[in-house]
Formats: C-alpha cells, structure tokens, sequence
C-alpha cells in the first residue's frame, strides 16, 4: 500500500469516535429505508398495468441522478456542496486506492456509507414533497414512485460496500457484483476518477453518456486471452490499381482517416508500415469514442498486411488486408476481428455495436476504391 494512503488511513481511523457503532449505522439504514419503503407501497392499491411504468421509470431517473450527483459534485468542488466533496473526493477515494479497494473492520464502514442521517434528508425533503405532489395526480404512481427512490437509496448502499468487501467474501463472486466491483476500482484511479465509471449499481449512463471504462485485471486477462471467442466481419472490393500499390496505400495508417468514416486521427510513422512499427489512432466506431494503440505484425508487400490493437473497455483487434491479383485490378480483402473483455461491453456488441461496426466497414471499402483508385496512378499497361 502506498505510503500516503496508509498515512491517511491512520489518520481517518484515529479521528472516528470512540462511540461510534458500524452495526447501528448500517442497521439504523437499512431498518429507516425497509420501513419507508414499505410505508409507501402501503399506499398503494389495484395497481394498473400502466401504472407499474413507474417502477423502472423511477429506476432510471434515481440511476441518473446518482450520475450526475456523483460525476458533477462528488468530484468537482462546489461552493453549496463542499461537505460532500471533501467527504467523497476528499476522504473516500484517499482511504481506497486501487488494489487497495477493501475495508479491514467494520469501523472502516464511515467512510462508505453515506452519514446515517442522510437516508432521512432524502425522504424527508426530496421524496415526501415529490410523493405528495404526485399524489394529487394519481396515489398508486406517487407510492411507486417514491417507495422506488427508497429503494434505488439502499441498492446504492448495498451496492458501494459490496464494491468494497474484502475479497474472500463469498458476495464478491457474484458475477454482477464481480463487474461492478471492477468498474468502481478503475474510478478509483487518480487519472480516471473525474472522467470515468460513477454509476455504483448498473453502468447505464456511463455507458449513455460515454464515460464507461473498462480495463480486464492482469491475471484474468492473461487467462482468458485465447478462450474469448471473436467477432469476425470480412469485406472485399475490386480495385483497379495493382495489389502491390492498393496495399501500400491501405497499409499506410496515417492515410486511413481519408477513407474510413470510423477513423478520425492517426499518430505514426508515414507510409506503409512493417512488422513491428507502432503507432496511435483515435476513432468513433459503432457510435462510441475510443483510443486503440497499434503494432502492426506483418507485411508483405502486394498479398498481406496485418497488425494488432488494444482500446478502451478491453477492446481487442486484428486487422488484416490481403490482396489478389484479378486481371489489372486488386481483389481487396478486409478481416476485422475485435473482442471486448467485458460482459457489459460484449453484450452490447451482440445488441447494438456489431451492426454499426458492419455497416462503417461496409462503408470504407467504397471509400477505399474511390481514394485508391483517385489517389494511386494507374501503371503504364494497365487498363485505367
């Protein structure tokens, strides 16, 4: 553990009152939350089927809200919020540093949980008035709704210590609880914590708003490498230019961003790159923003040119161009293989991204012909 956080975990440790009682803590939130909850689903008769909208509405509005709360206010210093700054920026992510994400007692409980009074602030002044402004127009929806906004509180609750449990616990496998104890470890990093993962249960608006990170740890990902299956798109255009100067023009990576739509810069060596080169590119594939750094693995010059990258959320690709020669034109052939090492980010590549991806691939293979064909001089002999 580093100096500092040991220092400061002394430090915090010392300064907690004798007196206090994590069980109480805990036990007075969970026992006020269930109780309010149960109040106001208590009001709550003949639910119509409409009416239960409200339950995964008020999910996602809480869902949301805790973003924005903890994005714009738990890591940016406010004048009206500097209390729940200097606790969360300030206490928290300097008593949990990465690997060094657990609680030793259950003292260490403060600086998880959010202070015991807070659960009452919440539905005394946020909850309540929004229950009764609901209720005026319709009582099932107000209870729905604000029995939701208790309960959205405690999963949060719930959510963050489990993110924190020592690892030998028995939770901590659970495969949601495992990606979420993940995502928050990563915010936890200095360079990241102000930038990215801030939702605690379910990273939907980090994935909305693009802010979702994901980084497989060493070991697992060293173990899983090669058992991940991959997704394979395969595309091809005739060209009429030789293989030999279509593929240096592709194998060029600087060049790309003139002809496929998801490339938006490259930082490298000019030219057709060869084994070994490395280079930088940053791209918008499939809807989302992302960095990829490259090393390319061969090249032969007229049949083959294929090169390796790492990215953003686990992301793995292999990218090859081969080339055959059809009369005085190329047959151009693109394999894009990619995994993600994530299973948030997997599935949504099997619900959404895959089909983007196909389409821009699609896409760059004219852009391609229409660049090579405009950019590469048609050799003396060859039919233009």
């Amino acid at each position: 553990m580093r100096q500092t956080t040991q220092a400061f975990r002394t430090r915090y440790r010392a300064d907690v009152h004798r007196l206090y009682n994590p069980w109480l803590h805990a036990g007075f939130v969970l026992v006020f939350g269930i109780t309010a909850i149960s109040l106001f689903w208590g009001t709550v008769h003949q639910v119509q089927p409409l009416e239960w909208l409200a339950v995964p509405l008020t999910l996602l509005f809480f869902n949301f809200a805790v973003y924005g709360v903890h994005r714009h206010l738990g890591h940016h210093k406010k004048a009206f919020t500097r209390l729940f700054y200097a606790r969360h920026a300030g206490d928290h992510h300097s008593f949990f540093a990465p690997g060094h994400m657990t609680y030793d007692t259950a003292r260490d409980w403060r600086v998880i949980l959010f202070p015991a009074w807070l659960i009452v602030l919440h539905s005394l002044v946020v909850t309540l008035p929004a229950w009764w402004l609901l209720k005026q127009l319709n009582g099932n929806v107000a209870g729905l709704f604000a029995g939701c906004m208790i309960l959205g509180y405690l999963t949060y609750e719930v959510f963050h210590a489990c993110e924190h449990l020592p690892p030998g616990n028995p939770v901590t496998r659970l495969p949601w609880i495992r990606q979420m104890r993940r995502l928050h470890e990563l915010h936890h990093r200095r360079e990241l914590m102000q930038a990215r993962n801030f939702n605690i249960v379910f990273p939907l608006m980090d994935y909305l708003f693009g802010t979702l990170y994901w980084e497989a740890e060493p070991d697992h990902a060293h173990r899983h490498a090669t058992s991940r299956p991959m997704t394979r798109l395969q595309h091809h255009i005739d060209i009429e230019r030789d293989p030999v100067d279509v593929l240096a023009y592709a194998g060029s990576p600087t060049l790309w961003p003139q002809w496929h739509p998801s490339s938006l810069k490259v930082e490298g060596p000019q030219g057709p790159l060869h084994a070994g080169a490395l280079f930088e590119e940053d791209i918008h594939a499939g809807g989302r923003a992302g960095h990829l750094s490259w090393e390319v693995n061969e090249y032969l010059p007229g049949r083959r040119w294929c090169a390796r990258a790492q990215g953003d959320h686990g992301l793995e690709l292999l990218l090859t161009y081969e080339c055959i020669s059809e009369g005085a034109g190329t047959r151009f052939v693109r394999t894009l293989e990619y995994r993600f090492s994530g299973l948030l980010m997997r599935l949504a590549n099997q619900l959404l991204l895959k089909r983007r991806i196909e389409h821009e691939s699609a896409a760059s293979m004219l852009a391609l012909r229409d660049q090579a064909q405009l950019n590469i001089p048609t050799r003396t002999g060859a039919v233009a």
